[in-house]
């Protein structure tokens, strides 16, 4: 798998609303109502990433879970970051309660 490019980072940026790029990696906060319930939605992610076998970097803040998405083996961000993403958003449309 290669790294995108500059360009195909940014177009792809387009479709995922929250997500930013910070140098080689994609990042977003998720917030939730409850320390439990961001647990939870961790824990749920886990089965994602596992089934995907791309697991992401998370920061625990309290109610807050920071991503951090980045193909290591390939240098930067690729479309395996772009879909692990998209799933995780989808999933975070799924869960509630939230902040």
């Amino acid at each position: 798998m290669r790294a995108l490019s500059d360009i195909e980072i940014q177009r792809a940026l387009g479709a995922l609303p929250g997500w930013s790029r910070k140098g080689d990696t994609l990042t977003r906060t998720y917030a939730f109502a409850t320390f439990p319930d961001g647990i939870e939605f961790l824990r749920r992610v886990a089965d994602v990433a596992e089934a995907q076998a791309h697991h992401p970097d998370v920061d625990v803040r309290y109610t807050k879970l920071v991503f951090h998405l980045s193909t290591h083996d390939a240098g930067g961000i690729t479309d395996k970051d772009f879909a692990l993403a998209s799933a995780v958003d989808a999933l975070y449309e799924a869960v509630s309660p939230r902040a």
